[in-house]
């Protein structure tokens, strides 16, 4: 069976699901969402055919007439994309601790530090990264 509280998206290289603490992918927002299907772009997996797949808050969606959700950006097919936020840092904080992530930690070194650096400037600047 699957579910989908965490899987990743290889277009945009980051963890998606409804298990992953993020802040919304619209420009200057920093509504704290997750990743699920309720906030991406399109309302499908990846954006379905119709989004982009990044994730935005209420406030930054759009429902049209075929009963799709998109962000603002997609919606309005003159705007500049959007590009994605950076990881949460209660997300990262997660893949840097919990016990279940050990074995990617140990596979992933390099990534792994750049998290660490990530935490330590968003911890710096006490604000959305």
């Amino acid at each position: 069976m699957m579910g989908w509280s965490i899987g990743y998206d290889d277009n945009w290289n980051r963890d998606i699901g409804y298990g992953v603490p993020a802040y919304c992918d619209h420009p200057g927002c920093k509504a704290e969402i997750d990743r699920g299907l309720g906030y991406v772009c399109g309302g499908e997996p990846f954006g379905g055919e119709h989004g982009c797949g990044l994730f935005v808050c209420g406030a930054h969606q759009h429902a049209n007439s075929k009963c799709f959700q998109l962000c603002l950006h997609c919606a309005d097919r003159r705007r500049k994309k959007l590009t994605p936020s950076p990881d949460h840092p209660e997300w990262i904080q997660h893949q840097l601790t919990d016990a279940s992530w050990a074995p990617w930690r140990e596979q992933n070194p390099e990534l792994v530090a750049k998290m660490r650096a990530s935490l330590d400037a968003s911890s710096a600047q006490g604000d959305k990264p």
